[in-house]
């Protein structure tokens, strides 16, 4: 599927964003003003405040760039789990992770984990 069926009058929501991510398409949005790429919906630009963002597709492999292991877990969820910050050329994605992962190791997307409040990025 193109990016533009994820989205909703050009804009990327997060119901678009769960549907792509269910499907294997990792997206994210790009500022046209600044540059500056986001792993998840926003209304806009973290960076400089435009909101002039266009939905893309992001980088399937990243590196770690920061990790956690998730020992006491909110209700609905299994632990221990591991959440990373994945970084690729432009931005970031918060990420689970199949398995363990050190910092600075790259890491390749699998598609969506299953969590009580809908699928996250899967990196292993």
């Amino acid at each position: 599927m193109s990016v533009d069926e994820y989205a909703e009058a050009g804009r990327l929501t997060t119901s678009g964003w769960r549907e792509a991510l269910d499907d294997g398409v990792l997206l994210g949005q790009e500022c046209r003003d600044c540059g500056h790429v986001t792993g998840a919906p926003k209304a806009a630009c973290v960076r400089c405040g435009s909101r002039a963002l266009d939905t893309v597709h992001l980088p399937e492999t990243g590196e770690v760039y920061s990790v956690t292991r998730i020992e006491v877990a909110p209700e609905g969820f299994d632990a221990p789990y591991h959440v990373a910050m994945v970084a690729f050329d432009g931005g970031r994605v918060t990420a689970r992770l199949g398995d363990e992962a050190e910092i600075g190791e790259t890491v390749t997307f699998e598609g969506a984990a299953s969590t009580p409040e809908g699928p996250a990025p899967l990196f292993d």
